[in-house]
């Protein structure tokens, strides 16, 4: 692979996560450029058509955006493909990673949410999702099998957030649905996912629950 990759990226977004999984897990050489999406530079805005991360610059002069088009092109220009061989099984893995972003934005509101019945709410509403996902999954390590695949990546950050929930604010995500639990136990174990964040990502999330002052705020542990 002779091309040259920078990923401009926000400590923060679980949508340039699932880039950096596939990165790693890849072994790709990469850049990373970290902003504030709060303060965003001139440079960034006229490169970013939509304002968002993540951006992936190749070879300087051409800019990709929209994470689930920067995942494919990251698995086409280092194979082997990280997808299903079978057509029909790699179109429903694309369907079910098309779900995935509606899903890691929940966990984001459960994280948010203002009081106990806004949390319900959203809490409810992630469940119901995720029990429609546990119908499809394989049963084993990975949603396909034992071999770790780009869907199992998309879904990393999601996983990482509702670890982070139940570890500091005693969030039980899996009370009924032991096939998660161990897709989400397998996914963190990889490398390439605990090396998808900075390494002060756990502080961050926390302060965040903190600063928001919601729901959450008050389980912190």
């Amino acid at each position: 692979m002779s091309e040259k990759l920078e990923l401009i990226s926000f400590k923060m977004c679980p949508f340039v996560q699932r880039t950096m999984v596939i990165l790693n897990e890849k072994k790709v050489k990469f850049d990373v450029t970290y902003i504030d999406l709060d303060n965003k530079p001139d440079w960034f805005n006229e490169i970013s058509p939509l304002g968002q991360v993540p951006i992936l610059k190749v070879n300087e002069d051409c800019v990709l955006f929209e994470s689930s088009v920067i995942l494919e092109f990251v698995d086409e220009i280092s194979p082997p493909s990280m997808h299903p061989k079978a057509s029909l099984k790699k179109a429903q893995n694309r369907a079910w990673i098309s779900y995935a972003g509606d899903m890691v934005m929940d966990v984001s509101k459960i994280a948010r949410a203002n009081d106990e019945n806004g949390f319900k709410q959203v809490f409810e509403n992630h469940q119901a999702k995720l029990a429609k996902l546990d119908k499809h999954h394989s049963g084993e390590n990975f949603f396909n099998g034992n071999d770790f695949s780009l869907i199992d990546a998309t879904y990393a950050p999601m996983f990482m957030r509702m670890d982070l929930l139940s570890t500091l604010c005693g969030v039980d995500f899996f009370a009924d649905m032991p096939k998660m639990k161990v897709w989400s136990q397998s996914i963190l174990a990889k490398e390439s996912v605990r090396n998808s964040v900075v390494p002060e990502f756990s502080k961050m999330f926390a302060g965040m629950i903190g600063h928001v002052d919601g729901y959450m705020a008050t389980k912190l542990s």
